[in-house]
């Protein structure tokens, strides 16, 4: 049973090594789970393209239902411990049953219940941070910014990972060494985590964004929504278009995936760093138009240093939405850190349920590449609605 150590009582480097980990491991079984869904279903499953692509939405619908209801509920509990920690044990129980059950039904709805459920660790564990870093007084920004490249740090390792084991082991053994990092994450949970104390106001107030914020968050809530669009259309199509259109390598998307990933590592960084001169809402400015660079290039450039040199805006595009994109939410919503965290996570879930028919509606009746021209407005889109959202520092 938790109990109600108070924070001093844990060394501060010993608590940010466990937030840090905590981090990386959510990653590492995130990566683990996405990259290989659809060949788990094709091949495991046998089941045809279009139940794979009902497969995505359910799973999209019934995690962002869940996670924010969790997280409502999160913003109330004392200790939110105990929150992260049983979002780890129902995510086990989600990778023992896609390891072991091999009923498309029953995965679509015991298995994405659970890990929709047990998914909540992620941002739970970032709002936690939020609060031990404003309850200590350490800079928040950098130390929230440090754990979200532990995350593109499992990126960057997991995919392949992931895909070896399955190919050479089996999906059973690589769901199984999913539930295994949940596991250690609610263990790290319990021992090292440390018990933020929460003010009595707090659990009263009402979980919304204050009335001077609650425009600014729906804005900014279509803004994430819209660049999470973006990215999503060009996985889903970027190695197809490389394949069939551009006649490269396959290898190239993987090499193009593990690139912008290991250079979003040190933009968020200097992200967070530069938040100390330049505000979110600038900077997140910036991040939109390095996208409309990107998705230009992509219509022009199709050489394989070519491709490889765009990752660098794409970095910067992704990059740092992902950092700060989520710190602009708990900003906009003080005393919330949950559910302001599961929010922004959520516009990114919510983006695979547009991506996905678009990407696939616009390849079949079109080119590859026609979803880099639909990213043009989202992105205009994505600039107006970030004009009208409130800046918070």
């Amino acid at each position: 049973m938790l109990t109600p150590t108070p924070t001093i009582e844990k060394p501060s480097n010993l608590v940010a090594f466990a937030f840090l980990l905590i981090a990386f491991l959510t990653g590492i079984a995130s990566s683990f789970q996405l990259p290989t869904l659809s060949l788990f279903l094709t091949q495991e499953i046998q089941v045809s393209p279009a139940m794979v692509g009902y497969f995505y939405a359910i799973n999209a619908i019934i995690g962002i239902g869940l996670s924010q209801i969790l997280a409502k509920y999160s913003d109330k509990m004392i200790d939110r411990r105990k929150v992260i920690l049983y979002c780890c044990v129902l995510a086990i129980g989600g990778c023992l049953v896609f390891a072991f059950n091999r009923n498309y039904y029953w995965l679509i709805l015991l298995g994405t219940t659970l890990l929709g459920l047990g998914s909540s660790a992620n941002p739970q564990s970032f709002a936690l941070a939020r609060e031990y870093a404003d309850n200590t007084g350490k800079e928040s920004v950098m130390f929230s910014t440090i754990m979200r490249t532990q995350i593109s740090l499992a990126w960057i390792v997991g995919p392949p990972l992931s895909f070896s084991i399955a190919l050479n082991w089996g999906f059973d053994w690589m769901y199984s060494i999913a539930g295994l990092a949940f596991l250690f994450c609610g263990l790290i949970a319990v021992t090292l985590l440390p018990k933020v104390p929460r003010k009595k106001m707090e659990q009263n107030t009402p979980l919304q964004a204050p009335s001077n914020n609650q425009k600014s968050v729906i804005y900014l809530f279509i803004t994430v929504f819209m660049i999470f669009n973006c990215n999503g259309m060009y996985l889903i199509n970027m190695p197809l278009y490389i394949i069939h259109e551009l006649h490269l390598p396959a290898e190239l998307a993987g090499t193009l995936m593990g690139t912008a990933a290991g250079l979003e590592i040190p933009i968020m960084l200097l992200g967070g760093y530069l938040t100390q001169y330049f505000s979110k809402k600038a900077l997140i400015f910036t991040a939109l138009w390095a996208g409309f660079l990107f998705y230009l290039g992509l219509l022009f450039f199709q050489n394989t240093w070519q491709l490889v040199l765009l990752q660098f805006f794409n970095a910067i595009f992704i990059g740092i939405i992902a950092t700060l994109g989520m710190l602009y939410f708990q900003d906009l919503m003080p005393r919330q850190a949950g559910a302001a965290t599961t929010l922004f996570s959520n516009a990114a879930k919510l983006s695979w349920l547009v991506a996905g028919p678009i990407a696939g509606w616009l390849a079949q009746f079109w080119h590859y590449n026609t979803v880099f021209y639909v990213s043009f407005l989202m992105i205009a889109i994505a600039m107006v609605c970030l004009m009208k959202v409130r800046t918070v520092n």
